[in-house]
């Protein structure tokens, strides 16, 4: 029986997990129509996600998604820190406002999150995927132990075999192209910026595993490609966007229809780690500055109070509005109807 077969879905496309962007309506509206939908909880608390699956859980009865951000635990320094907030003080003050006096980690690793790791076992969502890296061995074991099909995010062969010695059901294959952040397990390596279909091939070819294809992916002619390369699905997060179940506000949908989706960049200035977002105001600071980021979550909260004080005054060039190299194929419609089209194009 095969990963799909088990899961009961009958449409081979995921829907990204999006944390900030997911809900359980569109994750539902999705798994509903017969593919994967997704909720990023890496945003949120224990009682958070478990909102969010109990949300879910009310409007589906057939397979979701939960993703766990698995990131290295940020180290402190508040020298960095405050000279990152010095190097953001000038855009500030453009809007009558002043850096915070410190910055925290406002996401907690699920690494480091007991909480999140109990509610898990208790809910037991039918899908588990990790972004940024792989928990322990014990977490992995009791997580398999409860049921949970886990997946988890390469950018490379090497995170491709790590996933597959960990025991993980099967390898998220996110090429270069891919809106969001970059899932590599350690963001000061090399990074080989390997392409969507490059990747897939590379994976299937000398992984065990199934691949599912991450990464500019828009329409079912993208997603036959990378079935046809060996992939057992695809995931498309930049498609769902402007779908009316989807969290993102105005400005994000208005940027997303505009020329910046025909620039989308890959910067690390907003959030401390390297994520393809379509081409703003930040973005483009954070090309002509030399000042060095905090680790990630921690410069994610810089930039979270310049976005809110941009906003107040009416400046919407600012936030994180995520998007990969496809972002100008997008389609709004609900989710059910894009999903239902994606299918009968993929045929």
């Amino acid at each position: 029986m095969t990963l799909l077969t088990r899961l009961n879905i009958t449409v081979p496309i995921i829907q990204a997990p999006m944390a900030g962007v997911s809900t359980p309506a569109l994750a539902s509206a999705v798994s509903n129509a017969g593919g994967l939908g997704s909720l990023g909880v890496g945003a949120t608390d224990a009682n958070g996600a478990r909102k969010m699956i109990e949300e879910t859980r009310a409007l589906t009865d057939r397979a979701f998604n939960v993703n766990l951000f698995v990131h290295a635990t940020p180290t402190a320094d508040s020298a960095r820190e405050a000279a990152w907030c010095d190097s953001l003080r000038p855009l500030f003050a453009a809007y009558n406002a002043e850096p915070p006096g410190a910055l925290r980690t406002i996401y907690q690793s699920f690494a480091d999150d007991d909480a999140m790791f109990r509610m898990l076992l208790d809910t037991a969502p039918p899908v588990v995927s990790f972004h940024f890296g792989l928990p322990d061995a014990e977490r992995i074991k009791a997580l398999k132990a409860a049921g949970c099909t886990l997946l988890a995010t390469a950018t490379n062969l090497g995170e491709a075999q790590a996933i597959a010695d960990a025991g993980c059901d099967a390898i998220v294959a996110q090429g270069f192209e891919a809106g969001g952040h970059r899932g590599m397990f350690d963001p000061a390596a090399p990074d080989a910026m390997l392409g969507t279909f490059a990747l897939t091939r590379l994976l299937v070819k000398n992984t065990a595993l199934p691949v599912i294809a991450a990464g500019g992916i828009m329409d079912g002619a993208g997603v036959r490609a990378a079935l046809d390369l060996g992939a057992i699905a695809a995931q498309l997060g930049t498609a769902f966007v402007a779908c009316p179940e989807s969290s993102a506000d105005a400005a994000y949908r208005e940027a997303l229809s505009s020329d910046a989706a025909h620039h989308t960049t890959m910067t690390t200035a907003i959030s401390g780690r390297p994520a393809r977002g379509l081409a703003n105001r930040f973005t483009a600071w954070g090309a002509q500055t030399s000042a060095q980021p905090p680790d990630y979550p921690i410069a994610y909260d810089a930039g979270k109070a310049l976005n809110a004080a941009a906003k107040a005054a009416g400046e919407t060039g600012f936030g994180a509005q995520w998007a990969g190299q496809g972002a100008p194929l997008h389609r709004p419609m609900p989710a059910a109807d894009l999903l239902a089209l994606l299918h009968k194009e993929t045929q």
